[in-house]
């Protein structure tokens, strides 16, 4: 695994609690994403232990081992709601069905080729089997009327990914200032940056 550097690492985005560029809709939000992590109400123990190791794969967050940002939690808790898009493919189940069809499957792919739990493989091997996921080399008895690669795109990939870069903590690595109102972004132009965004580092002269 690369080492990441953010190019901010004096930047952090709470930092504008108090200023122009945070109403207190804005705080309320930050605050409930912060300080009110759901509690397990929907994947089983089982489901939510292999839906961790896999997010530690898609997302490792190294740098923050004791203060992660909480993924598994709100996938959880959007399944519990049953928080769906409003959409789903034709060639695949409801939201929530889809969640556990493709966990269970991915379970069983890693049973089946190793004879262990999906956490209990070597880093390499769990990139390896999330990658055949993904390029929908699995078992077909394993994952019914559910596409591996459709499940691992559409679900498993954009709700780690879009959890993640809901968090503080990413918006400070990536250098975002969180949402535009009431402030807003004046300077919209290629590489124009307004006085109050994030100063980047060039991180070949840190």
């Amino acid at each position: 695994m690369s080492e990441f550097r953010t190019p901010y690492p004096d930047y952090n985005v709470l930092d504008k609690w108090d200023s122009p560029s945070w109403n207190a809709q804005t705080r309320a939000v930050v605050d409930t994403r912060l300080n009110q992590v759901p509690e397990p109400r929907f994947l089983t123990a089982e489901q939510w232990s292999l839906l961790q190791a896999i997010c530690n794969r898609l997302i490792p967050q190294p740098d923050r081992e004791e203060d992660p940002v909480p993924i598994v939690p709100w996938i959880d808790d959007m399944l519990h709601e049953n928080h769906s898009p409003g959409y789903r493919y034709a060639d695949m189940p409801p939201m929530r069905e889809a969640w556990r069809q493709g966990l269970d499957a991915i379970a069983a792919e890693a049973h089946n080729r190793h004879g262990k739990l999906f956490e209990a493989l070597s880093l390499e091997e769990q990139d390896a089997l999330l990658i055949d996921v993904q390029e929908n080399r699995v078992e077909r008895r394993y994952w019914g009327d559910l596409p591996a690669g459709g499940f691992f795109l559409h679900h498993l990939l954009k709700d780690v990914v879009g959890i993640y870069y809901s968090y503080p903590a990413a918006w400070s690595e990536i250098g975002y200032g969180g949402p535009a109102g009431p402030r807003g972004y004046v300077r919209l132009g290629f590489d124009e940056h307004d006085p109050w965004e994030a100063k980047e580092v060039d991180l070949a002269d840190a």
